[in-house]
């Protein structure tokens, strides 16, 4: 990589983190190159030393990717200081990160990479990729519900896209959306006159959650043609 590109864009290649997460280092003052606070605007190459947080970028990374199977009580926020973040958990050999996030109380599939432009192509709500959940709420379902739940319901003064919403049990249901607002599902069986107790994310894409080869809590690399299925 000899030629100088955007700094958010090279920090995403080397791994740092997405584009979004690098343009918000950038803003947080946490990046420098040459010496100087960096800037949007600045183009760089490996011949540039770039600094975040006081640790040196040392170029191109090797690209990594992980299906990780996130249990409750894991917050998807990178921070050291809470032993509850999933900093703690992530693959020691390389820096990774998760694209997209589930709640603290949500369980289920998270991809760890540090491919910053996959992660820009799977959480920009533009691509609307699909994510599917399996969901228990406290009492049991009527038709009303699901009709409600397909079409779109206010969440956030948005009106939800219409999505895949069908029975899976008395109380439990399937659920597949192509946008990720905050907290989307709980608010949605909320808005209708439900509660969620239990939520679990089963695919990304193309890339399904298998726990006979993914225990709670564990990470596993990704093989090459799993990672073609999640750049499809």
């Amino acid at each position: 990589m000899s030629a100088c590109i955007r700094l958010a864009k090279y920090l995403s290649h080397a791994g740092v983190c997405s584009r979004r997460g690098a343009s918000r280092l950038i803003d947080a003052g946490r990046v420098t190159v040459n010496g100087r606070a960096a800037n949007h605007i600045d183009h760089v190459s490996e011949q540039d030393e770039i600094i975040v947080d006081g640790e040196r970028v040392d170029g191109l990374a090797a690209k990594r990717y992980y299906a990780y199977h996130k249990p409750i009580g894991i917050d998807c926020k990178l921070k050291t200081e809470d032993s509850h973040s999933l900093i703690h958990h992530l693959p020691p050999q390389q820096r990774t990160y998760p694209i997209g996030r589930l709640d603290k109380d949500s369980r289920g599939l998270l991809i760890l990479t540090n491919d910053g432009e996959l992660c820009n192509q799977l959480a920009h709500p533009d691509h609307s990729h699909e994510k599917e959940y399996w969901v228990e709420v406290d009492k049991p379902l009527d038709e009303a519900f699901y009709s409600r739940m397909s079409a779109g319901v206010p969440v956030n003064g948005i009106l939800t896209k219409p999505c895949v919403c069908t029975p899976l049990s008395p109380t439990r249901f399937k659920i597949i959306l192509t946008q990720g607002l905050n907290r989307q599902i709980r608010k949605m069986a909320r808005y209708c006159g439900y509660r969620v107790v239990d939520l679990l994310r089963v695919r990304i894409g193309q890339l399904h959650l298998d726990c006979t080869r993914l225990a709670e809590n564990q990470f596993i690399e990704l093989t090459p043609e799993e990672v073609k299925l999640l750049k499809k």
